[in-house]
């Protein structure tokens, strides 16, 4: 008897451009089946194609993921997060647009190549595509030590790390990220750089802590994902999630935060770099 193949759906847009590309689509076909003028319609399509074209053109001209960061991000969109959370696999709800994907992976790769880094702390793992993605670019001796909450997610992520030559430089710590970090302080653990991709509601937590204790190291880097998280910090407030005002509160703490200087990045849903000065 054949078995029926199913497709994992299609991930849904989630940074600000790929909501503007959706948003222009759906514009342009409103347009092209209503008596506009033919100088507006040719210039929606000229934006259309602007717009849509970029993330594409970006993914092309990236230097190609590993075929270890490939299998991982197909697992990942494979999986039904859906149904983990609804059978209480997992204790928060995931979908595969969590994942961090190309562009960002191969990003944190050149910043710990430029750094010569060799320890490096993840606040946040979600199935390990950023983690494997770093541990990529770690020396032999290098150290990933990932804070994850979830023991399915851990789990699901060490089977990919496994199939990878890299893998063994990841250790995975299931526990609230801001009590590892605790720990991690009071042992008097250092790192090169720490990438924040967790709760949105704790970053101003995680920041102060990094910040207050001796767990990065001088001249060491603060990464932060999310941090234009779909347009809604610069939205007006009734337009944000509480996760989006969340984030809008943590921009603007760490930009009115005088012991740091920092950029954030459009890249794909907000990168925010930080350092102490």
């Amino acid at each position: 008897m054949s078995q029926l193949l199913t497709t994992p759906p299609a991930a849904r847009p989630v940074t600000p451009l790929g909501i503007l590309v959706e948003k222009l689509e759906s514009t342009l076909k409103l347009a092209e089946t209503e008596a506009v003028s033919p100088f507006l319609l040719t210039a929606l399509q000229e934006v259309e194609a602007l717009a849509s074209g970029l993330d594409p053109y970006l993914d092309d001209c990236t230097t190609e993921e590993s075929a270890a960061l490939a299998n991982l991000a197909k697992k990942t969109a494979e999986e039904d997060w859906s149904k983990r959370f609804s059978d209480g696999e997992t204790v928060r709800q995931l979908e595969q647009e969590m994942l961090s994907g190309h562009i960002e992976g191969q990003t944190l790769k050149f910043f710990i190549s430029m750094m010569g880094a060799k320890r490096i702390l993840e606040v946040g793992m979600f199935s390990g595509y950023s983690a494997l993605a770093m541990a990529e670019a770690l020396p032999e001796d290098g150290y990933l030590l990932a804070c994850e909450v979830d023991q399915y997610v851990a789990d699901f992520a060490r089977t990919c790390f496994d199939q990878s030559p890299h893998g063994s430089k990841i250790d995975i710590k299931v526990a609230p990220a801001l009590e590892t970090m605790q720990v991690l302080a009071e042992t008097q653990e250092c790192f090169d750089l720490v990438f924040i991709d967790a709760d949105k509601a704790g970053y101003i937590d995680y920041f102060k802590l990094l910040l207050e204790s001796n767990l990065l190291a001088p001249g060491g880097i603060i990464c932060v994902d999310n941090t234009l998280l779909q347009g809604q910090p610069y939205l007006p407030a009734q337009q944000r999630t509480l996760n989006g005002e969340a984030i809008a509160r943590f921009n603007r703490f760490v930009a009115d935060d005088d012991r740091v200087e920092q950029v954030l990045l459009p890249l794909r849903d907000g990168l925010t770099l930080i350092r102490r000065k």
